[in-house]
């Protein structure tokens, strides 16, 4: 029998370095992707089931020849985990059109480009995940957030409208919301982050979900974001006051 396969973008570090581990140990043949080649090939030295694949997903003819390779190497592919994120907290706190510009062309952009390359493959293969990863922070608007919140806010309005026209080919799409997840990006974070969990335990809830459950969004840790959804539905001038309250805590804490 042969071997599954996934892609994982944004898989040389945090929650996509961990997901492919974790993969590559249940025996799946895994294809890792991101920019910094010497961090991937370190990965793939280590583990025989994982096989480097270095890509900046903000260039879309790149996408189409990484995926070729890919697809070329292990001819079928299962799973693509589409998780290629930016975020500067010190450039959020202000309206920086040239940071926003760049988180948008690789937060939502590189994700849609990482996408459109396997559109094809999918809808003929009739079968498979093609998997988002967003943020609880694309839930709704939160401070200092001008750039990061609105781009995974845009991924979970593109995750439900491609549910619709990729359903009609039986492959399935999948939103990942975490919560804090301790990784290089959150570590540049200067506010206590509540129920933070490792990049191990994130990796854990996501291949659950992927492999033996089969709902649309799978969101961890239940704690916050069960908390973070139900703040969603609340009129805005009640959202308002608690969020202002709540970050008003962490600030003076």
């Amino acid at each position: 029998m042969n071997k599954k396969t996934i892609w994982i973008t944004g898989g040389s570090t945090g929650i996509g370095k961990a997901l492919a581990i974790k993969f590559a140990n249940k025996g799946w043949n895994v294809a890792i992707s991101a920019r910094r080649e010497n961090l991937l090939q370190e990965i793939a030295d280590k583990h025989e089931n994982i096989s480097s694949f270095p890509l900046d997903v903000t260039n879309k003819e790149k996408c189409k020849e990484v995926f070729n390779d890919i697809q070329n190497k292990f001819e079928n592919i299962d799973i693509c985990f589409f998780s290629t994120g930016t975020w500067n907290p010190k450039k959020e706190k202000d309206i920086d059109i040239e940071q926003i510009e760049d988180v948008f062309r690789i937060n939502f952009f590189g994700t849609l480009n990482s996408i459109k390359s396997v559109e094809k493959y999918f809808k003929n293969k009739k079968s498979g995940t093609i998997t988002i990863v967003s943020s609880i922070a694309g839930y709704r608007g939160l401070p200092n957030s001008t750039g990061y919140g609105p781009s995974k806010s845009a991924l979970n309005n593109l995750a439900e409208s491609l549910y619709f026209d990729f359903k009609k080919s039986n492959v399935r799409i999948c939103l990942v919301s975490p919560g804090f997840i301790k990784t290089p990006m959150t570590d540049k974070n200067d506010f206590k982050m509540p129920f933070l969990k490792t990049t191990e335990y994130a990796a854990e809830k996501i291949y659950d979900g992927l492999i033996n459950n089969k709902d649309f969004e799978i969101h961890f840790p239940k704690s916050l974001t069960l908390i973070l959804k139900i703040l969603s539905f609340l009129p805005s001038k009640i959202y308002f006051s608690l969020i202002g309250r709540m970050t008003k805590y962490q600030k003076n804490n």
